[in-house]
């Protein structure tokens, strides 16, 4: 018997805290049963599987990621959405590193559930939104949106591991990494046709 009040969503936030505690790799089925106070069985009523959970952890992450990137951006341009995005980016990885990283993790996320979330499509809007201040256009664009996630996320993954022992502070490389990055989006070089290099 499916305990009174377990949902899709109850079981999709308790998976997402659990994944913020022990990281999205050691959630399992059981402990996000624990967790609710159910047995295991009683789970599957709602999420097809581990694999689903993920995806949906992943979708509530997005979603959450977006609506606080919108915020922090909004009525901003140039250098200061540029900072105001990679803050609410790196505040919500620090946060929520379980879900974070559900953000960053390859999962096969059901069609259905994909095809009606808006997270990860506002979150693509919101990037070249940004890059739009910066007068870029294709293919430039996606360069510059490749190179913005792999800055940001490369950042936040580097310290959540520890992976900065100088006696520098993470933020003030931080800072200057952001300053680097708006220089850089200002004088970005120009696209050689053809050169597939």
């Amino acid at each position: 018997m499916v305990r009174a009040g377990l949902t899709t969503d109850r079981v999709t936030i308790a998976g997402a805290e659990l994944a913020d505690d022990v990281g999205l790799e050691q959630v399992t089925m059981s402990q996000v049963a624990r967790r609710l106070g159910v047995k295991d069985a009683s789970l599957y009523t709602h999420v097809r599987s581990l694999e689903d959970l993920r995806g949906r952890i992943a979708l509530l992450a997005a979603d959450e990621k977006t609506i606080r990137i919108a915020e922090a951006t909004a009525g901003r341009a140039g250098k200061d959405a540029l900072i105001a995005f990679a803050n609410a980016w790196r505040e919500y990885a620090h946060k929520y590193p379980g879900r974070y990283m559900a953000t960053q993790t390859p999962i096969q996320i059901d069609p259905a559930l994909s095809a009606n979330a808006a997270g990860p499509r506002r979150a693509v809007e919101l990037t070249y939104g940004v890059l739009r201040g910066y007068k870029l256009a294709e293919p430039d664009l996606t360069d510059a949106v490749r190179l913005l996630r792999s800055t940001f996320h490369g950042f936040v993954a580097l310290e959540a591991a520890g992976g900065f022992a100088h006696e520098r502070s993470p933020q003030q490389s931080w800072t200057r990494a952001l300053d680097a990055l708006h220089i850089l989006l200002e004088r970005w070089p120009p696209s050689r046709e053809g050169d597939s290099s």
